[in-house]
């Protein structure tokens, strides 16, 4: 991995491991990727993208973090989390107005994160609220730093491609060679890393994203773009534009709100391998491997990478603009 500031938060490598009962029903060899299980907090992807954030904000002498999404994010949870280890105050901004304090709003205030409703359902509300935290406590004589929705920046999306080395040493040590690696994309921020990794290091991989939140179309662009401004970054010299591939019509009734395909693959995954996936991003991208593996469109090995987000299994959800 070429040199870049990171603190160290993950517990690498989270483990690789075999799926064989799943695998026994789907016909299709699954393996998962647990990265629900990098060590802080209740787990989650979005850790290994703070750990280059953080390394940046502590660098540039920063004091306060303000960052934000939606009310149940795990993304902001993990945020503050990780702030207050390196004693930072977080500042987390939500879109929509507040509601019972469950799920990673529990945790939120658990930690003591300065909490802000937009009070209009529209995700994109969130952008502008952080730029007036961040001017007022520039005002105050603080140093905030600020990060947009899921950690989507160059420095965000190399902690995905710090994990997609880890993942081939371990594709190296059991001896698999996949086809594909399936999972949630949202901000597209992990599906960038993960695919500027596979161009780097000449895999035939296909990295397979399934949107839970934004149209097909516009998660291409997002991952061509976070893709290209990474691997700048990090030097390296990749073009991942031919291979972004990103599958639709899983997201359900809405982005945030759990589907009747992703509780029935929720409900398969933990009656098989004992695994929990959240409802808002892992639930749904399982049910679309579900669907291409039943419908003859898999061959594997085929790894699945599990993101976290525990905490939304305990909470209440309700529609919002996406």
């Amino acid at each position: 991995m070429p040199p870049l500031a990171r603190v160290s938060l993950v517990r690498e490598p989270t483990p690789l491991h075999s799926a064989p009962r799943l695998s026994e029903e789907l016909c299709v060899e699954v393996w998962f990727k647990r990265d629900d299980m990098t060590g802080v907090g209740l787990g989650g992807n979005k850790i290994r993208g703070l750990e280059y954030l953080l390394a940046d904000a502590l660098a540039q002498g920063c004091d306060s973090l303000v960052t934000g999404a939606g009310p149940q994010s795990n993304w902001a949870m993990l945020a503050a989390l990780t702030a207050r280890q390196f004693g930072i105050e977080p500042y987390l901004v939500h879109y929509g107005t507040a509601t019972s304090a469950t799920g990673n709003l529990l945790l939120c205030d658990l930690v003591d994160a300065h909490r802000y409703f937009t009070g209009c359902p529209d995700r994109t509300s969130v952008d502008g609220e952080i730029e007036r935290i961040c001017s007022q406590l520039t005002a105050a004589g603080r140093r905030p730093y600020a990060i947009p929705r899921g950690g989507a920046t160059s420095r965000g999306v190399a902690g995905y491609v710090r994990a997609g080395l880890e993942l081939d040493r371990q594709c190296q040590a059991v001896g698999i060679a996949p086809t594909q690696l399936w999972l949630a994309t949202g901000s597209c921020a992990t599906q960038a890393g993960l695919l500027t990794a596979a161009c780097w290091l000449g895999w035939t991989t296909q990295i397979t994203g399934v949107t839970v939140s934004r149209p097909r179309k516009e998660c291409t662009a997002r991952i061509e773009e976070m893709s290209a401004a990474a691997a700048d970054l990090l030097r390296i010299p990749v073009n991942s534009v031919a291979r972004v591939c990103v599958v639709d019509g899983y997201i359900g009734p809405g982005y945030g709100i759990a589907s009747p395909a992703g509780q029935a693959a929720t409900s398969l995954v933990a009656r098989t391998e004992g695994i929990f996936l959240d409802p808002i991003f892992g639930a749904k991208a399982m049910a679309a491997l579900i669907d291409a593996a039943r419908g003859g469109r898999v061959t594997g090995p085929v790894i699945f990478l599990v993101t976290g987000g525990a905490p939304t299994l305990f909470a209440s959800t309700k529609a919002v603009t996406v």
